[in-house]
């Protein structure tokens, strides 16, 4: 049986701080993008200045940015990929991102995410599990 990789890309207007907030809010890092690549590609005619933009002061592509799971981080984790999109969003996500705690406190956790700009949409239970919906700030729903 063959084995594959995950990527999960989210639509996003502004790809590379959304993928700031995604970063610090999993613990993980945004992936490096190499300026001198980029600029290599726009020299050789396989990009133009227009494909980049600068972002915290270094050179990205305009189109968007990843985050990954810290090096040596447990487990097999995806890359997340947020990419710009012209369109806003307009309807619920048919998939979102669950993040788990574990021994934290869900409350604060939930709190800290508000004061960094996430927005309580909802919440369910079953059985004894329990979840709050929010939302990221550019609209993207996740479960706590």
């Amino acid at each position: 049986m063959v084995s594959f990789g995950v990527q999960v890309t989210v639509d996003s207007a502004h790809p590379h701080e959304l993928a700031d907030w995604w970063a610090e809010t999993l613990g993980w890092e945004v992936e490096h993008q190499d300026p001198d690549f980029i600029r290599s590609m726009v020299a050789q005619g396989h990009a133009t200045d227009d494909d980049t933009t600068t972002h915290n002061g270094a050179l990205v592509w305009g189109v968007g940015a990843a985050i990954v799971a810290p090096e040596g981080s447990p487990g097999g984790h995806p890359r997340i990929l947020f990419q710009r999109v012209p369109e806003s969003k307009t309807v619920k996500n048919r998939v979102h991102l669950d993040i788990r705690t574990g021994d934290a406190d869900v409350r604060a956790v939930v709190a800290r995410l508000v004061e960094r700009g996430a927005t309580v949409v909802g919440g369910g239970r079953q059985g004894p599990q329990s979840w709050t919906t929010l939302q990221d700030p550019e609209g993207n729903e996740f479960c706590v």
